[in-house]
């Protein structure tokens, strides 16, 4: 094993349940769902009605207009969660331990609404230019330089795509770079904002969106909601973070990733189980040491039976203990910030002992039999916990948490 404990010691969110992580906790611990009906911004002819869009969300309140003149929507979440991550580390903009700070942020989609109003500029308007800062706007790696710049970070900084699994292989990327010795701190997580008329139409044509709601693992479940926003966490070496008396949330003690190599939608239960098999062997942890599994659960027929039958194979009679539960049923799909808010859900419930619900549940299908908490919140000792993502293509990132001991190591 490392010699650099990795910890987590700053939380940021934003997201359909809320403008910051206060917000989203709250909702999770009640069973809220932030699941909504698209208004009047989604164009005609798309089929999609339902998303878990960030509620009350004014960028005007959070940059001026020259700022938002380079920041895409994707840019804009992920510099307000990566701040509120910072403030919540204790720390703040050009703070000397910042400067050598990684930035390493994931997405699923990168600037979509600006590539779409460059579209719209040039083939529906008929114009003859485009915006002057549509590239440094709209690039892929915007994200990581914006919260670079917002906040003096000056070490390694960068954007990783593996679509939902983004924020999961961004944090791990971070927390390996930490465990190397390279880096003290660094800023992970993911952003996205997919509500875009051709996002959706493209999302529309795959035919796996509900036009209800979503509810993972039951009987009568029928298809993912999509959400947006962003989640972001500050990690430290633990040696780091006990210098400066940084308060600690958690402890991230291993992960595993695996490619299908297979089908491009479908999941592969060889690599979900390799992906959690390796997860436990990296944080040197025994399947019957985990208390709880924050599910990819997607609440389409394939993902939900495969992921569970998965858990199965890898917890074996300790499966039925397990407390097992997908919050996408309350903050939706967010494609790539899916994974980095589902860890804070994670981290959340390990700091204080509470385990979110599977909201929206009716009845449990029958090729899932697990303790998928239905509904209600449960206060229960969670030790120690897993984030499962699964992405299209056959991208598996599974990331091990533990309750932090400072006697441990």
């Amino acid at each position: 094993m490392n010699n650099h404990r990795v910890v987590i010691t700053g939380l940021g969110a934003i997201s359909g349940l809320g403008l910051d992580t206060a917000s989203f906790w709250e909702a999770l611990k009640a069973g809220r769902s932030g699941i909504r009906k698209l208004g009047p911004e989604i164009e005609e002819g798309v089929k999609i009605s339902l998303g878990a869009t960030v509620p009350e969300f004014d960028p005007d309140s959070y940059f001026s207009e020259e700022e938002l003149s380079i920041l895409d929507r994707h840019s804009q979440l992920a510099v307000i969660a990566a701040q509120e991550a910072v403030e919540d580390a204790g720390l703040i903009k050009n703070h000397v331990v910042l400067q050598d700070a990684a930035a390493i942020i994931g997405t699923g989609c990168g600037g979509k609404h600006t590539d779409e109003a460059t579209y719209e500029q040039l083939y529906k308007k008929q114009s003859s230019r485009a915006h002057p800062l549509t590239i440094p706007k709209g690039m892929p790696s915007a994200a990581a330089s914006m919260v670079s710049l917002h906040l003096g970070i000056k070490g390694p900084a960068f954007v990783l795509a593996s679509a939902c699994a983004s924020g999961s292989h961004s944090i791990i990327q971070g927390m390996t770079m930490i465990q190397s010795g390279m880096i003290d701190v660094a800023l992970v997580g993911a952003s996205d904002a997919p509500f875009t008329y051709g996002l959706l139409k493209s999302w529309d044509a795959l035919r796996v969106a509900s036009s209800d709601t979503c509810r993972p693992f039951c009987e009568d479940r029928s298809g993912l909601v999509l959400g947006e926003g962003a989640g972001i966490m500050v990690l430290e070496s633990e040696q780091h973070a006990r210098k400066r008396g940084a308060r600690i949330y958690a402890e991230l003690a291993g992960c595993g990733m695996t490619s299908d190599a297979g089908h491009i939608t479908r999941p592969d239960i060889s690599g979900i189980t390799t992906a959690m098999k390796n997860a436990l062997n990296h944080a040197e942890l025994a399947p019957e040491d985990v208390d709880y599994i924050n599910a990819h659960g997607t609440g389409t027929l394939v993902n939900d039976a495969t992921e569970t039958e998965a858990i199965n194979r890898v917890f074996d009679d300790h499966a039925k203990e397990l407390a097992v539960s997908s919050t996408k049923s309350m903050h939706g799909h967010a494609l790539g910030a899916s994974s980095a808010l589902e860890l804070i859900a994670t981290i959340l419930a390990i700091y204080h002992d509470i385990i979110p619900p599977t909201a929206n549940f009716t009845k449990a299908d029958k090729l899932c039999d697990l303790d998928y908490v239905p509904n209600k919140s449960r206060h229960s000792k969670v030790n120690v916990a897993i984030s499962n993502s699964f992405a299209f293509g056959g991208l598996n990132a599974v990331i091990a948490l533990k309750k932090y001991k400072r006697d441990e190591g």
